[in-house]
């Protein structure tokens, strides 16, 4: 296995775990705080278990070869609507941010069909050039 392949896995997995247990678990157990930061978002705790639980699945999802691609695709959402929360309350949102970055950047190191997706949509944008109105 290629160096880059290992580094995506390692990020893979770092971010995987991350998802299950430090995120997600705080989600699933109680602690001091927790209600009066849930309703700060906006969020009862009720729904938030609900959210671990896709935090979770979206991670596994992440971590399988076949499921990697739509795993990342659901975790960039899932990013969007932590930083969407963050931000309407006024709280610092690059967090998620990065996050998702990283995410992309592993499975593209996995993956290099991931990068190869990228550079081929911006070749196939068309330039402003040819954005021009055509007279008729």
């Amino acid at each position: 296995m290629s160096k880059s392949k290992v580094t995506g896995w390692g990020l893979s997995v770092l971010l995987a775990a991350f998802l299950v247990f430090a995120s997600a678990s705080g989600k699933f157990t109680q602690w001091e705080g927790k209600a009066e930061m849930f309703s700060h978002l906006g969020w009862d705790e009720g729904l938030m278990f609900k959210v671990g639980v896709v935090e979770v699945v979206l991670a596994v999802l992440l971590l399988i070869p076949r499921t990697g691609f739509i795993g990342a695709i659901l975790l960039t959402a899932y990013f969007g609507g932590a930083t969407a929360s963050h931000v309407r309350v006024g709280d610092p949102f690059f967090f998620p941010i990065i996050i998702a970055v990283v995410m992309w950047i592993a499975l593209g190191l996995r993956d290099p069909r991931v990068f190869q997706l990228v550079v081929q949509a911006s070749t196939n944008l068309p330039s402003i050039d040819d954005q021009r109105e055509v007279p008729q």
